[in-house]
């Protein structure tokens, strides 16, 4: 398969973002607000970014200053913020489920704006296959959908910011460094969302912030899953695109399946099995396209 270590950062990259739901549950349980756990991450990631390479400050217009910011809102500040709502007023089953819709707006968008990126019948049809397994995976035997207008709306505002920024992504990939638009994401992320701490303060009480268990959470949200899966994340979407690569958004589920066997000794079903089993499918069935 050609640029096969690309879809292996990718399922990495997946890996690790899926294992960020328990490590900011953990952080949650602290005491720490969602905004506050968003702000210390990003924060944590621009001040490393700077280590990476200083190549250039700006852009090169105003305009293309002006996709970074939407990079930064739309990847960073309003995807997790909506996300993190949602999870406040709706089952997590979901969120997780509404959320994973992020590869068919893109795939939609793609087809509408990027006339180079070619929808597929295989690729759709991979699409919907990783889509019925995620389902399977999240309900995992037990269908329970209780509709909540709220917290399902944000849930898919969440699905529709991954996927404006996907396409953005495409847009400054081809006339930028990778390290100056990991740079601007995460501040443009951070300046956007200091507006919302006028109606719920930063968490600054450090007594609770350097606890063993707060602090190792949030250097691993922020330089590992932040930081160093952005870096990833960029390349990945630059060689396979941003309808290939967001098949890899399908793997969530399954991380979230294993860390949950693993830690919380929670029992997998059949259900789980076969979810995954067309996740994987699906996946390997709209790849078959491009490599």
């Amino acid at each position: 398969m050609k640029n096969g270590w690309y879809h292996f950062f990718a399922l990495v990259i997946m890996s690790i973002w899926g294992g960020t739901f328990a490590s900011t549950k953990v952080v949650l349980l602290a005491g720490v607000s969602p905004e506050s756990i968003f702000f210390y991450r990003f924060l944590l990631a621009y001040i490393g970014v700077w280590f990476f390479g200083r190549n250039r400050l700006f852009a090169h217009n105003l305009k293309d200053e002006g996709y970074f910011m939407l990079l930064g809102i739309t990847g960073g500040s309003a995807y997790f913020l909506t996300e993190n709502y949602a999870l406040q007023h709706t089952l997590t089953s979901n969120v997780a489920l509404l959320v994973s819709t992020a590869p068919l707006f893109i795939a939609l968008l793609c087809y509408l704006f990027l006339k180079s990126e070619k929808i597929t019948k295989r690729l759709m049809q991979g699409m919907l296959i990783a889509f019925l397994g995620v389902s399977l995976v999240i309900f995992n035997g037990q269908f329970i959908l209780k509709l909540n207008p709220a917290g399902d709306l944000l849930s898919i505002l969440a699905a529709c910011n991954w996927a404006v920024y996907s396409l953005l992504l495409m847009k400054v990939n081809k006339r930028y460094a990778n390290v100056l638009i990991v740079r601007k994401t995460f501040f443009y992320g951070l300046l956007t969302i200091l507006p919302v701490f006028y109606f719920h303060p930063l968490n600054r009480d450090f007594s609770v912030l350097l606890l063993p268990q707060v602090l190792g959470n949030l250097l691993f949200l922020g330089i590992v899953a932040s930081l160093v899966c952005f870096f990833g994340w960029n390349m990945v979407v630059k060689k396979l695109g941003p309808v290939m690569s967001a098949n890899y958004v399908y793997l969530n589920p399954i991380i979230a399946l294993i860390i949950s066997v693993l830690i919380l000794q929670e029992r997998i079903t059949y259900f789980a099995v076969l979810g995954t089993l067309l996740i994987l499918i699906g996946i390997i069935r709209s790849s078959q396209d491009r490599h």
